[in-house]
């Protein structure tokens, strides 16, 4: 199995690129947190994973390790294939599918596109020990983490700022800070808005 390409970046795309190894050019299928960390320079290390079907070999490309081991965590339930894996990789980074999978949060995970309530909550019933035990998360840090985050937003919606802004304002505070109270979760976005 094809588990790394190192090589010059011939082609970028948002949704794929294509990487030279010696004379041979690999397209590869990649998400858009990818397309967005991809270095400027022209040599890359790519990871990727080679998913095979009877009518296709289709290979995926991923930034880091831990984005591709999301992948196929995700591509383990029954229900979700390489495309809406792929998809979840776009709308949310890595560490917020993890958070999403281990606080339960359906409405998050069912808020991509492609992802219904039954596939949402099978993903949290399937993966969620998982998450847990590979990425060694502790539940309750996960579970107090999601309320602040939740309390800061409906503040913010009181005050009249769209849930779409202010949760990705919160989502880069928290990343920078995770322990942070929901007063000074509140204080912090209302300073970057």
């Amino acid at each position: 199995m094809i588990t790394q390409l190192k090589g010059r970046l011939v082609e970028k795309n948002p949704t794929y690129i294509v990487v030279d190894c010696n004379g041979v050019g690999y397209f590869l299928h990649i998400s858009l947190h990818t397309f967005g960390m991809l270095p400027s320079d022209e040599f890359i290390t790519i990871y990727t994973h080679l998913s095979v079907k009877e009518d296709a070999h289709t290979l995926f490309g991923f930034i880091s390790k831990l984005e591709r081991e999301i992948f196929r965590l995700l591509i383990s339930v029954s229900g979700v294939g390489p495309s809406t894996a792929r998809t979840m990789l776009s709308s949310m980074s890595s560490e917020e599918i993890q958070q999403a999978i281990a606080s339960g949060n359906v409405a998050l995970i069912q808020s991509v596109k492609g992802i219904g309530a039954k596939t949402a909550q099978r993903l949290i019933l399937d993966l969620k020990d998982k998450v847990l035990k590979t990425f060694d998360l502790d539940e309750n840090a996960v579970a107090s983490h999601n309320t602040n985050k939740d309390e800061a937003l409906s503040a913010l919606e009181v005050l009249g700022y769209t849930q779409k802004v202010s949760g990705k304002v919160i989502d880069k505070i928290l990343r920078q800070e995770p322990e942070l109270s929901v007063e000074q979760l509140i204080k912090k976005a209302l300073k970057s808005f």
